[in-house]
């Protein structure tokens, strides 16, 4: 069992600068991939940033967000400048690992990030 845990979130406003971070922890696990996705309620949920083999970003954030990740740690962090109402959403850590030769998907618990005078 992997458990993901978020921090970083709340109210800026336009223009304004947010960091999230989110951490894995459990046991004997391995890292494929961790990022962010998010989710605007009454629509579907959102690839933001996401780091593995290859780092991957929507367009909508594209230089304006910066994922980086303590591969230590097990820890992603999303840098967020330049933030516009429309990134309004609630922010979900994503993480693929895997455990004994197994792939699993974990989601973390969602971090509100809304952006507004």
């Amino acid at each position: 069992q992997v458990q993901l845990v978020e921090s970083g979130g709340g109210l800026v406003q336009p223009g304004g600068s947010l960091r999230l971070s989110c951490a894995a922890s459990g046991s004997s696990f391995s890292v494929n991939a961790m990022g962010w996705y998010r989710q605007v309620a009454g629509k579907g949920r959102e690839s933001v940033a996401i780091k593995g083999a290859v780092e991957t970003y929507a367009d909508s954030v594209k230089g304006r967000f910066t994922l980086s990740r303590d591969n230590a740690k097990n820890t992603v962090y999303l840098q967020m400048n330049s933030l516009k109402p429309e990134d309004t959403a609630v922010y979900l850590c994503y993480a693929q690992v895997t455990v004994g030769g197994t792939v699993w998907t974990y989601w973390g618990q969602g971090t509100q990030v809304t952006v507004s005078t």
